[in-house]
């Protein structure tokens, strides 16, 4: 199966191209009924494909990972999403004896201590449970932009993701934040106050915080950190 679902990029590829993005949703979620899956953070660039999915109604599961360290206001914003929708946004949450033995073991805050012990909450309340959101699917829809960092400017839009043998569709890739500013507000998306406060990419309450003026996007993660591959393992290459 995985063979013949990798096989495909190329073939898929050539359909997609030059389809508006409502289009190419619907085309790959009738290609792969209950197959396609969309993971949001609540961003701006998750919220605007939510929007496309779920206006339309189509047939592709959105899920959300809830590491339970996450801001108040992305909870507000999810609650408003479903809300507006009348959606049911699936959470998948990290296992609880994982989480358990690594606070027991490390501390609470043990991320701060050394690039190990944050990739292994990373892990334990990310990656894992991504994991099993992705089980079964064939194409896993992500809100990745070039612009967030320099790691992803080799990435495309349909690309095979072999850690979690699924096809990977980037769709918004080479959107800019204006574009996403305008779709959100011309149909009045719900999305995250923090983004108004400088916050670009938003995920843990610890290890996020709002970009100063010139600082590079990915700058507001894990920032205590050396400049390096600022990635959690959820976008593991």
């Amino acid at each position: 199966m995985n063979n013949t679902l990798k096989n495909s990029l190329e073939s898929l590829r050539i359909q997609t191209e030059g389809m508006e993005l409502s289009q190419s949703l619907a085309h790959l979620s009738i290609l792969f009924p209950g197959k396609v899956t969309l993971s949001s953070s609540f961003s701006w660039e998750d919220q605007v494909l939510s929007h496309f999915v779920l206006e339309a109604r189509l047939d592709i599961e959105i899920f959300t990972l809830d590491t339970g360290r996450l801001f108040p206001e992305t909870y507000s914003v999810w609650s408003k999403t479903n809300e507006r929708y009348h959606a049911k946004i699936k959470a998948y949450y990290p296992k609880d004896y994982e989480v358990e033995q690594y606070v027991s073991e490390k501390g609470p805050n043990a991320f701060y201590n050394s690039v190990a012990d944050r990739k292994a909450c990373c892990f334990i309340r990310k990656v894992e449970p991504l994991k099993r959101a992705l089980k079964n699917k064939s194409i896993w829809i992500t809100g990745l932009r070039a612009e967030h960092s320099l790691e992803r400017n080799d990435l495309q839009i349909l690309e095979w993701d072999e850690g979690n043998s699924i096809i990977k569709y980037n769709p918004l890739l080479n959107t800019t934040t204006d574009d996403l500013k305008k779709v959100i507000r011309e149909n009045n998306i719900p999305y995250n106050p923090l983004h108004d406060k400088g916050f670009v990419s938003i995920g843990c309450a610890p290890c996020t915080r709002a970009i100063l003026e010139g600082e590079d996007f990915r700058a507001g993660r894990w920032w205590w950190e050396e400049n390096t591959k600022k990635e959690c393992g959820l976008h593991a290459r």
